[in-house]
């Protein structure tokens, strides 16, 4: 992008449009339009999204969507799909849409398909999961394998404890899963105290097997084992979802029992690659690629639909509209699902980790804001905690509200109840409540003058707080590979607008970096290692606390 975005034609014509929409009530866009909700929602066989409660017009999305392609947007998800290195500070292609290519057309990356890789280590996950669910790859003692240990951090965590999560229902009914990623020893030992050795099958999620985070939690896992079982149990007990070899070799687990992932697959986008063998163990590969087709469907659809009804865009779009218009710098994800309840944390590393970023990709600092605060819950819990700011607060946060019209199991005016509040409160953010319509409800209920007076404000609401409302017919693993791979286009999208690197994180770095030198001095086997006053100052308090 030689020119700069703010520069753009549909970029100025936003700015404009603002200036106009800043003070428009939506409340007044329904009650002046009954078509509304039609115009602004979009119907697909697995997904219905309502985008009709925003501070929108017709205007407002012609515009947004020209400026997405006067961003070359179109030719950006080709290259993507195509398997070009758009990931341009490491010189790599994102293929992760690969990794759920059902239609297994070939994808080329410097001249080699490489769906053959793709379908050789699917079939290799669907042998290994299915021989651990049916008994047949057994512990060192001859027990079934029932306890399933995921050891990752980030990407290698984050997704398959959502997905492991949200599919609980699909679960084999006698295997359990858990997940180890912080280096807080009491992640392990909370883990282990649960769990029996003799049936316990260690998963190790780590493409280079060095990060540290990682390996420290295995050698403490690996120990625990070995103390119970010996060494010899280790290659009973122990996969690897790597590309090291070597070091997969020295810890001790055999090389027919490593999943290989690669080098255009990035952590936040791992799940649907090896780095989901404990989400196919826990509700079957036939489940897993399910879910893999749910995905597929979606890429289809970013891929081939038009701008004016495609989800991904259009979600993006507005997205760009309150950041960088509006200068709203959050926004909430609400899934009102139990099983979902993990999904707002996967998407604060898929967003915040892709555009939490101040370098374009023309080596330049941006002068307007990328990503956003991320934060969500699930209701109806959230709306007993940060709800109160989301009404009214004095910013505005716009909220994504994801439900299933269909519950999980037969208590059905449980569901009832849940679908009411999601439907409630995305009117209540957009209507409000004005102060009228207070005084007359308060004298209905008897309230006195002063009484009135005292409270009128206090339960004015202002409205016109935007929300998307994201309806599946129910959670399983086909709604949610959608649902996923939906906010993977999302993010993608706005990262090409803002001409930023949506598949390295840099970021991550620079404090493990500086903890490999603090480490040694809190151990007290280094000295006059150069740190600012306030470090020094934390290395020796912690010291003293220690002798």
């Amino acid at each position: 992008m030689k020119k700069e975005l703010v520069k753009f034609k549909y970029w100025k014509k936003l700015k404009g449009h603002y200036k106009k929409m800043r003070s428009v009530q939506m409340r007044d866009l329904f009650d002046t339009d009954e078509k509304r909700a039609d115009k602004f929602t979009v119907q697909t066989d697995f997904m219905y999204c309502d985008f009709s409660k925003n501070r929108i017009n017709g205007k407002t999305m012609k515009y947004l969507l020209r400026l997405a392609e006067e961003c070359k947007l179109h030719e950006a998800i080709e290259a993507m799909f195509c398997g070009q290195r758009i990931n341009t500070t490491e010189n790599r292609p994102v293929l992760h849409t690969a990794l759920r290519n059902r239609g297994n057309s070939p994808v080329y990356v410097d001249g080699k398909n490489v769906m053959p890789q793709i379908n050789e280590v699917l079939a290799k996950m669907r042998d290994f999961s299915e021989a651990v669910r049916f008994g047949k790859f057994k512990g060192y003692t001859g027990k079934k394998l029932t306890n399933i240990v995921n050891i990752g951090i980030g990407g290698s965590d984050l997704g398959p404890v959502m997905a492991t999560e949200a599919l609980r229902k699909y679960w084999a009914k006698d295997i359990n899963c858990y997940f180890i990623s912080n280096i807080d020893g009491t992640a392990c030992a909370e883990v282990l105290n649960k769990i029996n050795p003799e049936t316990t099958l260690f998963i190790v999620a780590s493409k280079t097997f060095t990060t540290i985070e990682t390996l420290t939690n295995a050698k403490t896992c690996r120990k625990w084992l070995v103390d119970a079982l010996g060494e010899h149990a280790v290659a009973k007990h122990f996969v690897a979802l790597s590309t090291n070899t070597e070091e997969v070799k020295k810890f001790g687990i055999n090389p027919d029992n490593m999943f290989e992932f690669w080098d255009f697959v990035g952590g936040r986008y791992s799940m649907w690659s090896a780095i989901g063998l404990s989400i196919a163990i826990a509700v079957g590969m036939d489940n897993f690629e399910k879910m893999l087709d749910g995905a597929y469907a979606m890429d289809r659809h970013f891929r081939e639909t038009d701008f004016e009804h495609n989800i991904p865009v259009i979600l993006a779009m507005l997205g760009i509209w309150y950041n960088n218009f509006f200068n709203l710098k959050s926004y909430a994800v609400v899934p009102y699902d139990e099983y979902l309840r993990y999904v707002p944390a996967y998407l604060q590393q898929l967003d915040m980790e892709s555009n939490g970023k101040y370098i374009s990709k023309d080596n330049k600092q941006v002068h307007y804001m990328t990503g956003p605060v991320l934060f969500g819950g699930a209701g109806t819990n959230v709306q007993h905690s940060f709800f109160q700011l989301i009404h009214q607060g004095t910013t505005v946060v716009p909220c994504d509200f994801i439900i299933p019209a269909i519950s999980h199991n037969e208590i059905g005016e449980h569901h009832e109840i849940l679908v009411a509040n999601v439907l409630a409160q995305g009117e209540a953010l957009m209507r409000g409540k004005t102060t009228k319509e207070v005084t007359e409800e308060l004298a209905k209920l008897g309230k006195s003058k002063d009484e009135v007076a005292i409270l009128k404000k206090f339960k004015t609401f202002d409205g016109n707080r935007p929300s998307n409302t994201i309806v599946f017919k129910k959670i399983d693993p086909y709604s949610l590979g959608a649902l996923i791979a939906m906010y993977e286009h999302k993010v993608f999208v706005q990262g090409i607008i803002w001409n930023i690197n949506s598949f390295d994180q840099m970021g991550v770095e620079l404090g493990k970096q500086l903890a490999k030198n603090i480490l040694p001095e809190l151990q007290g086997n280094a000295q006059g290692v150069a740190h600012d006053g306030s470090t020094n100052n934390l290395i020796r308090y912690i010291r003293r606390l220690r002798k």
